[in-house]
């Protein structure tokens, strides 16, 4: 009944838009998304793709829960305040350089475990605690939709790191991250300006 509830039409449909919306978004530019360019540019494609999936797929989850959690156990007039404010916080941080990206993707090693095990471990450290993870949270805990925000969020990522795939197979560079970083990080305050309005007034 519980699996049920969770993933009816209603519960994919609710946050699954948005959740798909900001975690691509969000995830452009990324230093996940630097990884999967260097990654395929030294494995298949394929393997590649299966270990992010497999990487994502535990990220997400474990995302969803912690933002369900907090769904349940604050009042929602609290917790919009402080999605609101998140989601502000996640735009300028998008603004902020990040540094040492292109030297931690370039340092990469294949382990004994395989090319998919070795590809999800990396990209698995690398996007715990990142800004695509802690959006899903606050997705999570603002959307009454397990099912829609796990894999609207899922596919997001996969969305934006597929395309570094692409990029990074055909010609080996990266998108032009200046102008995706300034535009992306606009949407982001833009929603938690509104999410900030929906609170308070």
């Amino acid at each position: 009944m519980l699996a049920k509830g969770l993933f009816s039409e209603e519960a994919r449909m609710t946050g699954f838009f948005p959740a798909l919306l900001l975690v691509t978004i969000a995830e452009l530019g990324d230093k996940t998304q630097l990884l999967v360019l260097a990654l395929a540019a030294k494995h298949r494609p394929g393997k590649v793709i299966a270990g992010v999936i497999l990487a994502l797929l535990v990220l997400q989850l474990t995302a969803v829960i912690v933002g369900r959690t907090l769904y349940a156990l604050v009042p929602m007039s609290y917790l919009q305040v402080a999605i609101g404010v998140s989601f502000i916080g996640f735009g300028l941080w998008m603004l902020k350089k990040d540094t040492g990206d292109e030297e931690n993707a370039g340092s990469l090693a294949l382990t004994s475990f395989g090319i998919i095990t070795t590809v999800a471990a990396t990209f698995f450290i690398a996007e715990l605690g990142d800004k695509t993870q802690l959006a899903t949270i606050s997705l999570a805990a603002k959307y009454n939709s397990f099912a829609g925000v796990w894999l609207g969020s899922t596919l997001g990522m996969i969305v934006a790191d597929g395309l570094a795939l692409i990029v990074g197979v055909i010609a080996g560079k990266r998108l032009p991250q200046e102008r995706i970083k300034y535009i992306s990080a606009g949407i982001f305050i833009l929603f938690g300006i509104i999410t900030l309005a929906q609170a308070l007034l």
